[in-house]
C-alpha cells in the first residue's frame, strides 16, 4: 500500500505546475521597444508576439520603467485606456488560472485599473501607484480564474485608466486548475485498494 501511495502521490504532483498555455507572457519577444516606449494603436497583431491591442493603444515599455520579469512589459493605456488580447487553445468545462504581475505608470499618481476578462468571467483590479517610480515599480501578484466554455478561449487585458498613465502588465500564466491534490491521491488509493481487496479475495477462493 505504501508504494501504491508513493505512485499516486507522483502521478499527481506531475500535474501540479504545467507550463502555461500562452506565449510571450512577459512580451519579450516582438519589436524592439529599445530604452523607451512604443505606442500601438488599436488592431496590431505584429508588434508584440501573441497580442492584439484592441481599443484605443498601449505602450509596450522597453527600458522605460522596471519590469517585472525580462526587461518588458506594458503600460495598458497609451494614448489613452486600451487592451491586449491573446487566443489559446483551451478544454471546455476546464478551470484555468490567470496570474499576472500589476502596477501602474508612476509618471502619474493615483489609483490605476484594468478588467481581467475570459468567456464567460471576468473581474477588476486596483493599484495605486502614488509613491512608486520607474526603478521601483512595486509590482503586486494578481490571480484570476476563469473556466472554458470551448476549444478555444480569449484573455483580454483592458484599461479603466482613460489618460496616457495607467495600469503596467508583465508575467503573464495561463495554466490548467489540476484536482484538489487530496481528491486525486484519496481516488487513487480508493481504486487501489479495491482491486488489492478483490486480488485477494479471488486468492482466498482459489
Amino acid at each position: 500500500m505504501r508504494s501504491l501511495f508513493a505512485a499516486v502521490l507522483t502521478a499527481a504532483l506531475a500535474g501540479v505546475a504545467p507550463a502555461s498555455v500562452i506565449v510571450n507572457g512577459s512580451f519579450e519577444n516582438g519589436t524592439n521597444p529599445g530604452s523607451g516606449f512604443l505606442t500601438l494603436g488599436a488592431g496590431d497583431n505584429t508588434s508584440i508576439t501573441g497580442w492584439t491591442v484592441g481599443s484605443g493603444s498601449v505602450d509596450y515599455i522597453g527600458g522605460y520603467w522596471q519590469a517585472s520579469s525580462g526587461g518588458r512589459s506594458i503600460d495598458l493605456s497609451g494614448n489613452g485606456a486600451g487592451s491586449l488580447s491573446q487566443t489559446f487553445a483551451t478544454v471546455a468545462g476546464q478551470n484555468y488560472r490567470v496570474t499576472f504581475d500589476l502596477a501602474g505608470n508612476p509618471d502619474s499618481a493615483g489609483v490605476k485599473t484594468l478588467t481581467v476578462s475570459a468567456a464567460a468571467n471576468s473581474q477588476v483590479f486596483n493599484f495605486d501607484s502614488t509613491g512608486k517610480s520607474r526603478p521601483a515599480m512595486g509590482w503586486t501578484g494578481q490571480t484570476f480564474f476563469f473556466t472554458a466554455t470551448g476549444s478555444s478561449t480569449t484573455l483580454t487585458f483592458t484599461s479603466n485608466t482613460n489618460s496616457a498613465f495607467g495600469p503596467a502588465l508583465d508575467n503573464v500564466v495561463v495554466d490548467p486548475v489540476p484536482e484538489p491534490l487530496s481528491l486525486v491521491v484519496f481516488g487513487g488509493l480508493v481504486v487501489g485498494g479495491a482491486g488489492i481487496a478483490l486480488r485477494r479475495r479471488m486468492t482466498a477462493k482459489a
